[in-house]
């Protein structure tokens, strides 16, 4: 696994929108603030040619100009990490333009970005054997003040901190608007996590979990559709590092908990989750919309319940804020006690 060196002060840091971009507001204030708070913090701006354009169908603009983008700021040396201005809905397609020859050949760089951008952080790893970072996007760095998750963020850029843990109030409905670019996450909720194992059919909840591998994932509605294509390298992945074992980080944008449902047991049926150790399953945007009996939790433990494995879930990943950032590729060890989690990342 390639590591990328932290950031350091006087680095420049490069903007890419392989995603959404940041013209419209309330993002366009959001993300100049964040550039604000970040140069103040002594880093340089470099902006790709995309940040501000919103002339594409679910993108920034037309997919190969985004895969041109991503593949040239990510094997540029003017840069030494990236960050994406938002997710969007068809990265997909940006990744047919994406040169992941030269991107695996480059010298290795972080790139973060959430949700549609894991078509990237999880290529890079599975298909570049390249650790990334699956957390923010530009524009979080816009909020005043900068919630607990945000400085987890730029301490993991930074190097000086590799462990997260889980925060204890979370975000139903934000109060981010146009005429409220900067507002910080609104926490209404408690939060509170279940760690389930199923043994012979009957859900047994745990109160402790220890475990260690190798941590990788993102967005479900994204890699259910990696799944079977020509980035789809992970049976490789897995039997390369299948000694360390896996744990998988998986949330939700766009599904319902039939989808979701569907999304696990084509994700399981095309072997992915073989020596998996643990699932870790952050809360879907759909939080509270069980169907027709189903609810989320049965729609994870209905896949992968069989393996036997902790599952982990509503934790601090994903859509629903605050988010912990995770890096893709490192290895992991996972605590779980009483309802608290703390995720140890090492570079190895």
């Amino acid at each position: 696994m390639r590591y990328p060196a932290f950031i350091k002060k006087d680095d420049a840091i490069g903007y890419v929108a392989p995603a959404f971009g940041c013209g419209y507001e309330p993002y366009k204030s959001a993300f100049e603030h964040g550039i604000k708070k970040l140069e103040e913090r002594g880093y340089q701006t470099i902006l790709g040619p995309n940040v501000y354009k919103s002339d594409g169908v679910g993108i920034s603009t037309n997919p190969k100009d985004c895969g041109d983008e991503l593949t040239k700021y990510y094997c540029s040396k003017e840069s030494s990490a990236l960050i994406s201005c938002g997710g969007g809905e068809l990265m997909c397609e940006a990744i047919s333009y994406v040169d992941f020859d030269a991107v695996a050949k480059a010298d290795p760089k972080w790139f973060m970005g959430f949700s549609d951008n894991t078509n990237f952080t999880f290529l890079l790893t599975t298909l570049c054997d390249t650790a990334s970072i699956y957390g923010p996007n530009a524009p979080k760095f816009g909020m005043e003040p900068w919630h607990e998750s945000i400085h987890d963020t730029i301490k993991i850029l930074e190097g000086s901190k590799l462990s997260v843990r889980g925060y204890d109030m979370w975000e139903k409905e934000s109060l981010k608007d146009e005429e409220h670019p900067l507002v910080p996450y609104n926490l209404t909720e408690k939060t509170v996590h279940r760690a389930i194992i199923r043994e012979n059919g009957e859900d047994i909840e745990t109160d402790m979990v220890q475990v260690s591998g190798r941590l990788v994932g993102g967005c479900l509605d994204c890699l259910r559709g990696l799944t079977g294509t020509k980035y789809d390298n992970v049976a490789h992945f897995i039997e390369k590092y299948k000694e360390d074992g896996f744990i998988w980080f998986l949330e939700c944008c766009d599904l319902n908990v039939f989808d979701m449902r569907r999304a696990m047991w084509q994700l399981k049926e095309a072997g992915w989750f073989e020596h998996c150790q643990a699932f870790l399953i952050g809360r879907p945007l759909h939080f509270d919309e069980p169907m027709f009996g189903l609810d989320r939790y049965e729609a994870v433990l209905a896949a992968v319940g069989e393996f036997g494995v902790p599952v982990i879930m509503d934790l601090d990943i994903g859509h629903l804020a605050p988010s912990m950032p995770l890096i893709c590729g490192s290895m992991a060890d996972v605590s779980y006690d009483n309802g608290k989690i703390c995720i140890n990342m090492e570079l190895i």
